[in-house]
Order: structure tokens, then sequence, then C-alpha cells
């Protein structure tokens, strides 16, 4: 019996660490929990194109999902892409930590928000010029790279402009 108990909770132990990392400081945090607004986004994300692709883009259910794949997808890059990339004096990124040697990799590092914007915004455009605007993903696209240029200029705006009473101004 002990050694069946034992058993048992080494298999507990092993899935838990499975599902275990490391926060900021070095505590063990659960993986689901730490990264659930990004998981729980793109399951969303999926769920609309999974549901257009089955709909047909002149009812209002196929319109009303394809015009949630571009809006979630901006959701997606917006909680991804803060984590990792930065825009210097923008309110919708974090302050990236500046490196004194290497001026040219120091503003890529300071400016990388904005650079992904743009060409992952190309990178669409040029899907969306390549395809049939009126077919059913063509409009899906057109409205991803309407988007790409929205978030691009909430970035860029951000660094400037401010708005009263809103957290995101100081």
């Amino acid at each position: 019996m002990n050694q069946k108990t034992n058993s048992q909770n080494s298999n507990a132990s092993r899935k838990k660490s499975l599902l275990t990392v490391k926060d900021h400081h070095g505590k063990p945090v659960n993986f689901f929990r730490y990264h659930s607004l990004s998981l729980v986004t793109l399951g969303i994300l999926l769920l609309w194109i999974i549901l257009y692709a089955k709909s047909d883009p002149n009812k209002h259910g196929g319109a009303f999902f394809g015009n949630a794949i571009a809006d979630w997808s901006g959701s997606v890059v917006f909680i991804i892409a803060t984590k990792f990339l930065f825009e210097k004096g923008s309110a919708e990124s974090r302050s990236p930590h500046e490196r004194k040697h290497h001026p040219l990799l120091n503003f890529f590092r300071c400016h990388s928000l904005t650079i992904f914007l743009i060409i992952t915004g190309l990178i669409w455009a040029g899907a969306y010029f390549r395809m049939d605007p009126l077919s059913k993903w063509g409009q899906v696209v057109g409205n991803i790279v309407s988007e790409w240029v929205q978030m691009l200029g909430l970035v860029l705006l951000t660094k400037h402009l401010i708005e009263r009473h809103s957290k995101e101004s100081h």
C-alpha cells in the first residue's frame, strides 16, 4: 500500500513539475496560470478562425467571425509582443534597458515593437494585395492589415500624446 502511495505521489510530482515554470523572482508558478491571458486569448482566436472557416461570410455570423479574427489577432499580438518587445517612450510598452556600448543594437532593442509591427504589417499587406479583397479570407486579411496599422499608430501616438486620467498617460 505504501509503495502505491509513493508511486502516485511521484506521478503527481512529475505532472506538477511539467506544468511549473519560474517567475522573474525564480519562484515556481503554474504555467497555465502564469500565461493564462495569452493562452485564453489564443484559444478565443482559434475559436473565431474555426467558426469563420465553417460559416458563410455573407451572413451576419460569418461577417462577425471574420471581423473578430482581425480584432483578436491584434489582441494576441499586443499581449504577447509587449512581453518581449519595446518601444521607447510609448505608454503601450515597457521601458527597455539601454546598453551604452552598442548604439545600433540599442536602437533596435528600444524600437523592437515598432520594427516588429512594421515588418509583420508589410507581410500581411503583401498577402492582402495578392488576394481577391472580396474573397472570404481576403476580407479577413484586409481587416488584419487595418488592425496592424491601428496598433502601430497607437504605439507611435502614445509616445507623445496623452489622455487625461488614463492609466497609460503619465
